[in-house]
């Protein structure tokens, strides 16, 4: 199975808890999804989704001059953000058991 599949499915609910506690921006969202494990995951991908959040008004956005190169475009969760976490949470849980479960019996 590729991973590339997977995180098509999950890259929302990956980017959402990325952002849970620390704003970041595009190219620090993507490495901290890395060093999360998720060294699959494309620079497009999460770009995407971040620019899809923002749109569908998960994300809050903001601008940070920098002096060595392109200003930053921060995103933030905000509170519709924070209930769509939850929900995604418990949506990844109950479908892991279930996956869990299976992969048990198939031994």
């Amino acid at each position: 199975m590729e991973i590339s599949q997977l995180l098509k499915g999950v890259l929302d609910l990956a980017v959402l808890a990325v952002l849970r506690d620390d704003d970041g921006y595009g190219y620090d969202v993507l490495r901290r999804l890395r060093v999360a494990g998720l060294e699959e995951v494309g620079d497009a991908s999460v770009y995407g989704t971040l620019r899809r959040l923002y749109k569908a008004g998960l994300l809050t956005s903001y601008v940070v001059p920098s002096e060595e190169g392109p200003h930053r475009k921060y995103y933030s969760l905000n509170e519709p953000g924070r209930r769509r976490l939850t929900e995604s949470v418990s949506t990844w849980r109950s479908f892991a058991s279930a996956m869990e479960n299976l992969l048990k019996e198939a031994k």
